[in-house]
């Protein structure tokens, strides 16, 4: 199966004045330098300001590509480094927009992690990124990485291998769920969580009757 590597592996550097309501943000991420070790909430060092929106075991880890990050430098014109999309991992070799939902990653030693769902841009990100209608562009764009939920805790460093060790046989994709959810996507993860395949948030339950209502099933 593919493999990849992690090129950085990011956590909170400070706690930032923010506009929202909690009136602080932890999306100042940025790499540390040695092992840094993975419990079920994340990394070690890392928090997140608004819980109601942000972390728990279904969204423990945030990996985004490098492939994705060189996009943005080439449409901002800037350089782009790890953590500055508030990831935990920045990863080459692995596209995680394109991961499908339910996959597995062994990564260094052992540590084993499995792709939830989608990030979801939001105002606090735009600010962080100083571009003029940054959730807007980003959401069009689809290049949203992706949340880990952690199976197997220990420790991760940038220059560790990444092997995908499972991938579900429905197919679904974060991208594909994010950008074009149909009948047929719902119909192909609520059939991989019947048979056992997958574990799905709860909040993917939610969304579905949404959108089923919004396309009249």
């Amino acid at each position: 199966m593919e493999s990849g590597s992690v090129l950085a592996v990011c956590r909170v550097h400070q706690l930032v004045g923010d506009q929202g309501d909690v009136g602080v943000t932890a999306i100042d991420k940025r790499p540390a330098h040695g092992p840094v070790k993975v419990h079920k909430l994340g990394l070690r060092g890392d928090i997140q300001a608004n819980r109601a929106h942000h972390g728990g075991e279904d969204q423990a880890v945030y990996a985004y590509s490098q492939a994705d990050a060189d996009f943005w430098a080439g449409v901002l014109g800037r350089e782009l480094p790890p953590g500055v999309f508030g990831e935990n991992l920045r990863v080459s070799g692995i596209e995680t927009t394109h991961a499908v939902i339910g996959e597995r990653w062994t990564v260094g030693s052992g540590v084993e992690l499995e792709v939830t769902s989608p990030r979801t841009p939001c105002a606090t990100f735009q600010r962080r990124m100083k571009e003029p209608q940054w959730v807007k562009r980003f959401t069009e764009e689809g290049r949203v990485g992706t949340y880990l939920r952690v199976i197997r805790t220990g420790s991760i460093q940038a220059g560790d291998s990444i092997q995908r060790t499972f991938v579900p046989a429905h197919g679904v994709t974060i991208g594909k769920w994010f950008s074009e959810p149909d009948v047929k996507v719902i119909e192909a993860l609520r059939g991989a969580e019947a048979d056992g395949e997958i574990r799905l948030q709860d909040e993917y339950h939610t969304k579905f009757e949404v959108l089923l209502r919004r396309l009249g099933k």
